[in-house]
């Protein structure tokens, strides 16, 4: 819906990189859809499309990594985007931590999660995933990198 599309380009959400491992390789995409839903359990909801190769990797595993991106990393949010595409190695170069249950997230942002799939829920071009955030650590920078009207613009916390 072409008014949906336009109004919601004026909402400002976070920028965040999520990941998942299957059979050795690590791949992730930016999500822009991450919403916190529960602190008591600890849960967390996104949704990916149903295309990627990171979608097929949370379904299978059932795990999934969070980075949450600091301002001075706009360009791991535009590699994870597809500057880099889905097939390639977006990976390289990057410093990969392992949290939970040996989940991989990407490092030096302003924070990552280790998480488990509890729900799906399938739409037609889309899943929303509901995760129980199994580790959450929070890293010491304080400006958050944040998407509003098709640009990156640095919000201070």
């Amino acid at each position: 819906m072409k008014e949906l599309r336009e109004m919601m380009r004026h909402w400002v959400t976070g920028v965040s990189i999520v990941t998942a491992e299957l059979d050795g390789k690590i791949h992730g995409m930016t999500v822009g859809s991450l919403v916190s839903i529960s602190i008591d359990p600890p849960r967390i909801c996104m949704t990916l499309a149903n295309q990627t190769r990171t979608h097929k990797m949370v379904t299978q595993t059932g795990l999934f990594g969070v980075t949450l991106l600091a301002y001075d990393q706009q360009s791991i949010a535009d590699r994870f985007a597809g500057v880099i595409p889905d097939d390639g190695d977006r990976m390289a170069g990057l410093t990969i931590l392992r949290l939970s249950q040996n989940i991989p997230v990407i490092a030096e942002g302003l924070g990552e999660m280790a998480c488990r799939v509890i729900h799906r829920y399938e739409m037609p071009t889309s899943t929303l995933f509901i995760g129980e955030v199994l580790e959450a650590r929070k890293e010491d920078k304080s400006t958050a990198l944040v998407y509003g009207n098709r640009d990156y613009h640095p919000l201070e916390l």
